[in-house]
C-alpha cells in the first residue's frame, strides 16, 4: 500500500482482458452454470439467425477432448474488412466487446444478443476457439487463444467431401453448395478460468429442448461424442407441445392447452403463451424474452399474473361460478397452473448480462391487456374450462386459508409448549450463522454419535425420527402438521415458503447426513425436496450440503485407512496386501463411533461434503416432479433411462 495515489495507479483493461479478469460479470459465475453458460452464448446467436428467419438448424457436439461445436446453417458471420477498423468483420466480432450485428435494426428486428459481447466473452474465456464461416462455396477460419488472435483470417474452397458431411450434419441434402451458408464455433473453455470444465449432457439437452419448444419448427440436434448421447429436438406445435410436456402424467382439467399468439406492430411486440391447468398443487410457470429463460420474470410475467387473475375473477363472477362477495387472488388461480410465456420485442431491457429479468416498464400494459382480451374471449367461449378453473381456484383459496390457521396454530404452539428451539436439537455455542453448522442425522443411534463426536462450539446436531412427509405430494397445511418438519423449520429459524427470510437462518452449513443405504438415500431426497419447495432460497445461496461418510474400514494391524468406494478399497487392499487385513463395511452411520465419525465425517480437515446446487432451475423442477410426485410412469421411464448410470446399488 501507499499514500501517493496518482495517475500512474490507474489500469485500463485492453481488449478482452476485463472478461479474463472479471468472468463472473459476463457469465454470472466461473462453475458449472458458468461453464454451460459458454455454450448457451454461442447458441444464442444461432437463435438470432432463426428469429431472423435465415436459420432452420443448429447442431451442438460435445467432442472427446473436451471441446464443444455449434454449428448452424445462418447467414453466415460476415468475413469482409470493416474499413474504419481495417480488420475482418469476423475478428471484430470475435475479439472486441460490444461488437455485432444486433445494433443494426435492419439486421436483426428481435434479437436475445442485444450487448454484443456473447461470443467474444466465449472467446475471452477459452484456451482456443475456432471460427469457420461458409460462404460462397469456401470455408473461412480464424483461430484463437483467450481471446487473442492466433491465426489470420484463412480462405479456401470447401471440398465436395466436406460439402457434403455438412449436409448430413445439417439436413440440407440437395442444395448447391454455393449458395448454403453458415457458422461453425468449436471452443475449449479455459481450465485455470472455471472450476470445472466437464461438461454435463443432460443440462444441454434440456435447455436446446427448451429453445426447440420456443422456435416451432427450428431443428436442433445435440450429441455427445464422450458417451454416444444424441438428441434430435423438433416442434411444430411449439409452446402447446412444451407445456403438453412439461403436464405429461398429470390429471389434466381440459385436455388442450390454451393459446394465445397475439403481435402489436406500433409498440413493436409479440406475446405468444400457452397455458393448462391440472390436479396438483403447484405452480410451472416458465418465461422467455427472445428465446432467454428469464428466470427471475420481470414486467411480461408481471402482466400475465395481472391478466389471469383478472379474467378469471370477472367471467368466473358473470358465470356464477363464484359468489358476489367472493373473489379469488392470483395464487389461488395460479394453483395446478402449467404456463409458458413467450415475448419477442425489439429493445428488451435485461437486468445484467446474464438476463435473469425484463425491465422494460411499458411490457407489462401490453401483456395484460392483450392476455386479457384472449383469456376473456377464450372462457367466454368454454364455460366448462371457466367453470373447472373457478373451482379449482376456490379450493385453493379455501386451502390457503386452512394453511393459515394451521400456520397460527405452529405459531401459537411453539411459543406456548416448545418456547424457543426443539428439544431434540443440541445446539452449537456459537451465534454467527456464517461459522454454525448443523447436521441433520437419521435415528437417535446416529445421533448420539453425533453428538458426542462433534466440536460443541459450531456444530449442531438434529436427529430425525424416520422419514419425513413427502412434500412434493402434500398440502401446505397438511405437511405443517408434520412433527419433523415443524422441527426442522423451528431449527433453521428463517421460516418457509413466500415468508421464508434466509437472512434469519440460524446456519449457513445445513448438512444431511444420512446411511449409505437405499433408506439413507430416501431421507436424503425427501429433505432436498423440502428444502426446494419450502427454503429453495437456501439451496440457491448454496447453504445445503450432503456428508459423504466413509464406505469402508481398511485395517492392517496398526494402519488403518477410511474408503469412500469399491474401487478405492481394492487399491488400499493392494497397497495394503490381502494377508491379516480387515474390511469393514459401513451401511449406517451408528455402526461408526463418536472418533470414527468426527475423524471420518465432521471435521472440516479430513471430511467430504457436497454442495447442493441448481444449475437450471427448470430442470431441477421438471426431475423433482418426476422423481417425488404423483405420476409413476414418468418416474419408471427415468429409471430405465438412467440404470446402466448406477454405481453402488443396495441391494
Amino acid at each position: 500500500m501507499t499514500d501517493n495515489y496518482d495517475a500512474s495507479h490507474i489500469t485500463v483493461l485492453e481488449g478482452l482482458t476485463p472478461v479474463r479478469e472479471r468472468p463472473a460479470m459476463y457469465i454470472g459465475s466461473t462453475d458449472t452454470r458458468g461453464l454451460h453458460h459458454l455454450v448457451y452464448e454461442v447458441v444464442d446467436n444461432s437463435i438470432d439467425e432463426a428469429l431472423a428467419g435465415f436459420c432452420k438448424h443448429i447442431v451442438i457436439i460435445i467432442n472427446p477432448n473436451g471441446s464443444v461445436s455449434v454449428e448452424d446453417d445462418g447467414r453466415g458471420i460476415p468475413v469482409d474488412i470493416m474499413p474504419k477498423q481495417n480488420k475482418s468483420a469476423l475478428e471484430v466480432v470475435m475479439t472486441v466487446l460490444h461488437a455485432g450485428g444486433k445494433f443494426d435494426k435492419n439486421t436483426y428486428q428481435v434479437s436475445g444478443g442485444l450487448h454484443g459481447v456473447g461470443v467474444s466473452v466465449v472467446n475471452a474465456l477459452s484456451t482456443r476457439l475456432t471460427a469457420e464461416v461458409y460462404r460462397d462455396g469456401n470455408i473461412y477460419s480464424m483461430v484463437f487463444g483467450k481471446g487473442v488472435l492466433l491465426q489470420p483470417l484463412t480462405s479456401r474452397p470447401e471440398t465436395d467431401e466436406e460439402y457434403l458431411l455438412r449436409q448430413k450434419r445439417l439436413d440440407k441434402e440437395g442444395q448447391p453448395k454455393e449458395t448454403t451458408t453458415g457458422t461453425r464455433i468449436t471452443f475449449y473453455p479455459d481450465g485455470s478460468i472455471f472450476e470445472t470444465t466437464e461438461f454435463d449432457y443432460d443440462v444441454l439437452a434440456h435447455r436446446f429442448r427448451e429453445l426447440a419448444y420456443l422456435n416451432k419448427g427450428l431443428e436442433i440436434h445435440v450429441e455427445d461424442h464422450r458417451t454416444g448421447d444424441s438428441d434430435t429436438f423438433c416442434y411444430e406445435g411449439g409452446l402447446r407441445q412444451f407445456v403438453a410436456h412439461l403436464n405429461e402424467g398429470k390429471e389434466l382439467l381440459h385436455p388442450e392447452p390454451i393459446y394465445v399468439d397475439k403481435s402489436d406492430d406500433v409498440n413493436k411486440i409479440e406475446v405468444e403463451v400457452a397455458l393448462q391447468y391440472n390436479d396438483t398443487y403447484g405452480e410451472i410457470l416458465y418465461t422467455y424474452v427472445n428465446s432467454v429463460n428469464t428466470r427471475e420474470g420481470g414486467t411480461h410475467l408481471e402482466g400475465f399474473r395481472s391478466a389471469l387473475t383478472r379474467a378469471i375473477n370477472n367471467i368466473a363472477h358473470a358465470n356464477k361460478h363464484l359468489k358476489e362477495d367472493v373473489s379469488v387472488r392470483g395464487e389461488d388461480v395460479r394453483e395446478g397452473l402449467t404456463a409458458v410465456i413467450s415475448v419477442k420485442i425489439a429493445n428488451p431491457q435485461f437486468e445484467g448480462q446474464t438476463k435473469m429479468r425484463l425491465g422494460n416498464s411499458n411490457v407489462k400494459g401490453l401483456v395484460d391487456s392483450m392476455m386479457y382480451q384472449a383469456l376473456t374471449e377464450f372462457f367466454e367461449e368454454n364455460p366448462k374450462v371457466i367453470a373447472a378453473i373457478a373451482k379449482k381456484s376456490l379450493d385453493a383459496a379455501n386451502a390457503r386459508e386452512a394453511a393459515r390457521r394451521a400456520k397460527e396454530l405452529a405459531r401459537r404452539k411453539t411459543s406456548l409448549e416448545m418456547s424457543g428451539l426443539p428439544g431434540k436439537l443440541a445446539d452449537c455455542s456459537e451465534r454467527d450463522p456464517a461459522k454454525s453448522e448443523i447436521y441433520i442425522v437419521e435415528g437417535d443411534s446416529a445421533g448420539g454419535s453425533a453428538k458426542q463426536g462433534r466440536d460443541r462450539k459450531f456444530q449442531a446436531i438434529l436427529p430425525l425420527r424416520g422419514k419425513i412427509l413427502n412434500v412434493e405430494k402434500a398440502l401446505e397445511h397438511k405437511a405443517l402438521k408434520n412433527a419433523e418438519i415443524q422441527t426442522l423449520i423451528t431449527a433453521i429459524g428463517a421460516g418457509y415458503g413466500d415468508k421464508f427470510d434466509a437472512e434469519r437462518a440460524r446456519y449457513h452449513h445445513i448438512v444431511i447426513m444420512t446411511d449409505a443405504d437405499v433408506d439413507g438415500a430416501h431421507i436424503r431426497i425427501l429433505l432436498l425436496t423440502f428444502f426446494y419447495r419450502f427454503m429453495k432460497p437456501l439451496v440457491e445461496m448454496g447453504y445445503i450440503y450432503i456428508a459423504q461418510p466413509p464406505l469402508f474400514r481398511i485395517a492392517k494391524g496398526k494402519q488403518e485407512k477410511y474408503v469412500y468406494t469399491e474401487e478405492d478399497m481394492r487399491l488400499a487392499i493392494a497397497e495394503y496386501g490381502e494377508k491379516g487385513i480387515s474390511v469393514q463395511r459401513y451401511k449406517g452411520l451408528g455402526e461408526m463411533n463418536a472418533g470414527q465419525l468426527w475423524n471420518t465425517t465432521m471435521n472440516p480437515e479430513f471430511r467430504i461434503l457436497k454442495q447442493v446446487r441448481i444449475e437450471d432451475a427448470s430442470y431441477a423442477n421438471e426431475i423433482f416432479e418426476k422423481l417425488m410426485g404423483d405420476d409413476v410412469m414418468p418416474r419408471k421411464d427415468f429409471i430405465k433411462r438412467h440404470a446402466g448410470e448406477v454405481k453402488n446399488l443396495d441391494i
